[in-house]
């Protein structure tokens, strides 16, 4: 492909709203691909690839949730280092909403998958599965709807998945690692260690990076933990604050580059692989009777929503956090609904949980679906309701039905021209002190290697 066709291909896959369309498509596909030709399919996602000897004989599919999502976790623990020393989490009474908003978002899923089954007498082995919030089908969601939504509603989405993807990979981590291989882990963690180093002396070139990440990622697949573990700690240890003459830290240099593989080839095939499940009305009547699958639905959409709204406000009702000004209830209740759609790493945590019974991984895959078009479905209504509120005020602050040049909403009188502007000034007052605080943290001192 020619340079300049090649330029707008990755520039388009950086955009959220091409990610999570290409997300979607995959999904749909394995969707049509597995209930039409599921022989094909099942045969497929199961060939098996890969150098016995190294333990790397995986099947596709698990080459896709191993391999495939360690870049897409990459590119989030980049997202989270530069949160850290540059965005949100870098103030603690900023940071304080979002990731108590993240942590209640996560636990009130769980305590209602556990209260569902444990009054139906299902499995608890899927608690984590409805925990998950999925990074780019929120963002494109929001991208599609929100035009004219606060810039805040978008840094409040994306600090509070960071966490959400964060705590995901803690529980993948510690819940979902059977057995260990101390030899392997060490050395991947030696492994790390050199990868630290090298970014420390500010050693450059693809060509020392990309071998020593594939050995990392390596040494974790056989050690037992996670491999994306390695993605997001070789992510956290990139610098992504500027020094002085650069116009853009290593960490958003090397984003900008992988981002596109993540959004345009990582996260679709991985749905490709893993959102194939057999769907019938009988299967669809299983999701909303089965104690495992319903609480995984009820967590998503019911979970999320309380979980993350009853955070946030008991947050700032009672300690001195506060809500951004340019945010109100309403904004953060269609947030909080959005973050209902756990698809990527929910299936991702639905395979560890039930690998050992197929059928039922197969039914939690589905719920995870189901769940997460609903929270989508709703949370869009709310926020184009939420959109076209903002729509009006900006467009009530801009009219000139005159056409003099001067907007009219300054020709009223004083205390007319008060009221009208008070609602406008007030959604947009803190954005300037906000985008300048992000601003001064962008140039702060060191965080990190090179």
């Amino acid at each position: 492909m020619p340079l300049p066709e090649r330029n707008y291909v990755a520039d388009a896959l950086r955009a959220e709203t091409v990610g999570g369309v290409l997300l979607l498509v995959a999904a749909v596909a394995a969707l049509i691909w597995a209930n039409t030709l599921g022989g094909s399919y099942e045969a497929v996602r199961g060939l098996h690839i890969g150098p016995a000897s190294l333990g790397l004989d995986l099947s596709l599919q698990h080459w896709a949730a191993n391999g495939l999502l360690a870049i897409f976790f990459f590119v989030a623990g980049i997202e989270l280092k530069r949160e850290l020393v540059a965005g949100e989490l870098r103030d603690r009474k900023a940071a304080a909403l979002p990731v108590v908003a993240a942590l209640c978002g996560m636990a009130t899923p769980a305590v209602v998958y556990f209260t569902v089954n444990a009054l139906g007498g299902g499995s608890l082995r899927g608690w984590a599965v409805p925990t998950a919030t999925d990074i780019a089908f929120a963002l494109a969601v929001l991208a599609v709807i929100g035009t004219s939504l606060p810039s805040a509603l978008r840094a409040f989405l994306l600090t509070l998945a960071v966490v959400d993807d964060l705590f995901a990979i803690l529980i993948i981590a510690i819940f979902f690692t059977s057995k260990i291989n101390f030899l392997a882990l060490g050395f991947a963690a030696v492994g790390l260690m050199v990868f630290y180093l090298l970014l420390r002396r500010g050693v450059r070139g693809w060509y020392v990076y990309l071998p020593l990440a594939a050995v990392i990622w390596a040494l974790m697949e056989n050690s037992g933990v996670h491999a994306t573990i390695a993605g997001v700690a070789m992510g956290l240890m990139l610098r992504c604050h500027r020094r002085d003459g650069e116009t853009q830290s290593p960490g958003e240099h090397i984003e900008h580059l992988v981002r596109p593989l993540s959004a345009g080839l990582a996260v679709p095939l991985f749905a490709l692989f893993s959102a194939g499940v057999s769907i019938s009305g009988g299967a669809v009547h299983d999701v909303f009777t089965r104690p495992e699958t319903l609480g995984v639905v009820l967590g998503l959409i019911v979970g999320k929503s309380l979980g993350i709204f009853g955070g946030t406000w008991f947050t700032a009702r009672f300690t001195r956090a506060e809500l951004n000004p340019d945010l109100r209830w309403p904004d953060v209740f269609a947030v909080a609904s959005l973050a209902g759609i756990g698809f990527t790493v929910s299936l991702l945590i639905g395979e560890l949980a039930f690998a050992k019974d197929l059928v039922l991984a197969d039914e939690i895959k589905a719920s995870v679906l189901i769940g997460s078009l609903l929270a989508a479905l709703f949370a869009g209504i709310l926020l184009k309701i939420r959109n076209n509120k903002y729509r009006r005020l900006c467009d009530e602050e801009e009219r000139d039905e005159d056409q003099d040049g001067i907007p009219d909403i300054y020709e009223l009188d004083k205390p007319e021209y008060h009221l009208r502007m008070a609602e406008i000034l007030e959604a947009k007052a803190a954005e300037h002190r906000r985008l300048a605080e992000v601003a001064s943290g962008a140039r702060a001192g060191d965080d990190g290697p090179a």
